[in-house]
């Protein structure tokens, strides 16, 4: 089926059986999805589903992900919430019979129980190891300079011990990632600087657009540097987050300090903000609190619980940055209803 456009999907696809419906009803194939790569999910909204139910609860979650059109899942190492699914080959084997594949996980421990992982990694056949974020220090969202190099060259040390047994480090990014230094740069294209881009990629965290930037940007910017990222829906009309944070520049300009106040003053009258800059949508990229931790991720990320499609971000200009930025892996993570939608309209889009 040829792509369908965002006006017609919404229309048409009002809600999660009505999107499955029209997926049916349009011969949207559940092979199809961006860029020939396998639609996925992040495990942690979904959680609840596994908790005690171990590696039963596993396999209905993975059959009712494989039946919503999911091939892949991103999953969590085996502590807290997970803790019940500490054995990969059992895992693997829940994998296999539901025909999914989990090409990576977010992994916590990394600094002090890396073998550990890496052989419940190379069980389930992963290819990559993330984390939700390197933890560096920081006080009241702001970091340093001295913070930034050791957390990257720890890191670097780590990544280089997965690679040698075939597995891509990369981190995600909240908390430490979307800080800032105490001169007023963003820290992310600091960290870019500072980690190698051979052993540490990064994993883009959609919904964090409205505070440290346009996804297309750094796509395009830091060729293969992005070997993944987690999809929300974001609403680009609502400006940038306060203190100059998503733009490149040492400190805020005059104009962009301006355009913040306008976007402010705007949300609060009821009319959509206007600001200027970025590509991934009509206007400076924002991200939302979702209703629900659930339907988020560990840092509060979700975009408002706006499914993918719903939203007002160009996702064809998104994906095919992402072409550039080396990606190799995307996982949509929302909540259930959430999730359905956004896989739904994934199935609609021609990338080329």
């Amino acid at each position: 089926m040829a792509g369908v456009s965002r006006r017609d999907f919404l229309q048409q696809a009002g809600g999660a059986s009505a999107a499955l419906a029209f997926m049916v009803a349009n011969g949207i194939t559940l092979d199809a999805s961006p860029l020939g790569l396998p639609i996925g999910a992040q495990a942690w909204p979904h959680r609840a589903r596994i908790g005690a139910n171990s590696y039963a609860g596993l396999a209905s979650l993975l059959k009712d992900m494989k039946a919503i059109g999911l091939d892949t899942i991103e999953l969590v190492s085996p502590s807290g919430d997970f803790a019940s699914i500490t054995d990969g080959k059992q895992v693997r084997k829940a994998l296999d019979d539901n025909g999914m594949k989990c090409p990576s996980a977010h992994f916590r421990g990394v600094k002090t129980n890396l073998p550990t992982l890496i052989t419940w990694a190379h069980d389930i056949g992963m290819t990559h190891m993330s984390m939700a974020s390197m933890s560096g220090p920081m006080v009241n969202g702001v970091t340093t300079l001295e913070a930034v190099k050791q957390t990257c060259d720890e890191h670097n040390k780590l990544g280089a011990i997965a690679k040698k047994e075939g597995l891509q480090m990369m981190t995600h990014n909240e908390g430490f990632e979307n800080s800032r230094l105490a001169d007023g740069r963003l820290t992310y294209p600091v960290l870019l600087e500072y980690l190698d881009p051979d052993v540490m990629k990064m994993q883009f965290q959609m919904s964090s657009m409205r505070t440290i930037g346009d996804p297309v940007m750094y796509f395009t910017m830091y060729p293969g540097r992005f070997a993944s990222a987690h999809l929300q829906g974001v609403d680009t009309t609502a400006g940038m987050n306060p203190m100059g944070r998503g733009t490149l520049t040492v400190k805020p300009t005059p104009e962009q300090l301006a355009a913040q106040e306008a976007a402010r003053a705007a949300r609060a009258g009821g009319a959509g903000a206007a600001a200027a800059g970025g590509t991934a949508g009509g206007g400076r990229a924002a991200a939302g609190a979702p209703a629900g931790a659930a339907a988020t991720g560990r840092g509060g990320g979700g975009g408002g619980g706006l499914a993918v499609g719903e939203d007002t971000v160009d996702w064809v200009k998104v994906f095919q940055a992402a072409k550039i930025g080396g990606l190799k892996n995307y996982f949509v993570e929302q909540n259930w209803d959430v999730t359905v939608r956004s896989v739904a309209f994934l199935k609609t889009l021609n990338v080329a």
